[in-house]
């Protein structure tokens, strides 16, 4: 029952068993794809010299799947499952198209030039799917999957023309990889929620969440937290373009990680009596959520995440930065969740005029 749970709290057992058989099938699909991938790469590894660890990082995201699995977290274990299928793609079209690009640039823009024709025909088809038979967390993985997917197609050409052909391929592998996550997604057939998520544009949240961050941008904090700072606004990139493109899903999922990207600029390790207080609250929101009735799946994907950083499968202990995460979903996150279910407020804007500057650079990374 743990997995049912996780996946739509006590909306099922309101239900009866009748759903029991869908969220039993949809554990043994992931259950399934986890095995098949890691008999995959154990059958033909990839042993690359310029990805020398890529192997063990493709395993060890398969093991923390299947731990994530076993112990009722389904949507963390989604989570890592897509990256692992992103890196495993990329790693076999390295493979598999190696020795033709080596050529040059004109076989790579063949070898290109179709993968993007077949990437673009899938991601149209998949903008046309009916995800009201599924939970919003669902949607909202596979939206946030599709939306990488082009550009990481249009990197991979960036890079083959700006270092060398092959440098193009692994990318080009990540974007099909993607693609092929969402599919899976849609392919579960989890059990409906009773009442589904209104979803809506986040746009006004996510324009004051980047005006915070713009000024946040200032040394020494810029130059100090730089990958941080990367992530914050990659994160927030894919949540304009998903919310620009209506996959409202998706935007309010890579909002909320925005948003946890954003307090982890400032966020202190909480104290053994903070942390007591945290794992307190976090079990209330969990009981929150399995009495509600509205599909709330995307905020359990936080409440997942943050259990898992909580207790890791192998008793391993929580890292600083997991136990800052814990904080900041408890008390940023949710509340960010639960206020972004409400109507829209306007965003005030000063009327004096101003210049947007866009800095361009690799997206979701």
């Amino acid at each position: 029952m743990a997995l049912m749970l996780t996946v739509t709290g006590t909306v099922l057992a309101q239900r009866g068993t009748s759903q029991e058989s869908p969220a039993k099938e949809s554990s043994a699909k992931i259950r399934a794809e986890i095995a098949r991938l890691g008999q995959s790469l154990k059958d033909n590894p990839f042993n690359n010299p310029d990805f020398p660890k890529l192997d063990d990082n493709i395993n060890a995201l398969l093991q923390a799947s299947q731990g994530a699995l076993d112990s009722g977290r389904t949507w963390s274990s989604l989570e890592t499952l897509s990256r692992a299928m992103d890196l495993l793609n990329g790693a076999r079209t390295v493979q598999a198209k190696g020795e033709t690009v080596k050529s040059g640039l004109q076989a790579f823009e063949t070898e290109w030039g179709k993968a993007s024709v077949a990437l673009t025909a899938l991601d149209e088809q998949a903008r046309r799917r009916d995800w009201s038979h599924m939970p919003a967390a669902a949607r909202a993985l596979a939206e946030a999957a599709q939306g990488k997917a082009i550009p990481l197609m249009d990197g991979g050409r960036g890079f083959a023309y700006a270092t060398k052909p092959g440098d193009g391929l692994f990318y080009m592998g990540q974007a099909q990889g993607e693609e092929a996550f969402a599919a899976f997604l849609f392919a579960l057939k989890m059990p409906t929620p009773a009442a589904p998520l209104q979803l809506r544009s986040y746009l006004p949240e996510l324009q004051r969440l980047q005006d915070k961050t713009n000024a946040e941008f200032q040394p020494p904090k810029s130059i100090d937290l730089h990958d941080r700072f990367i992530a914050l606004n990659s994160t927030l990139k894919l949540a304009q373009e998903l919310d620009s493109s209506r996959a409202y899903a998706g935007a309010l999922y890579e909002y909320l990680e925005a948003m946890r990207h954003f307090a982890m600029l400032s966020a202190a390790v909480p104290e053994a009596g903070k942390l007591a207080q945290l794992k307190t609250t976090l079990a209330e929101e969990q009981t929150r959520l399995s009495a509600s009735k509205r599909d709330d799946s995307i905020a359990q994907i936080f409440i997942d995440r943050a259990q898992g950083w909580l207790a890791h499968p192998d008793g391993s202990a929580s890292s600083s930065d997991e136990l800052r995460s814990v904080q900041i979903v408890v008390e940023q996150v949710l509340p960010a969740y639960y206020a972004a279910l409400k109507p829209a407020a306007p965003v005030q804007r000063a009327s004096a005029k101003t210049v947007n500057l866009t800095l361009v650079r690799w997206p979701y990374t």
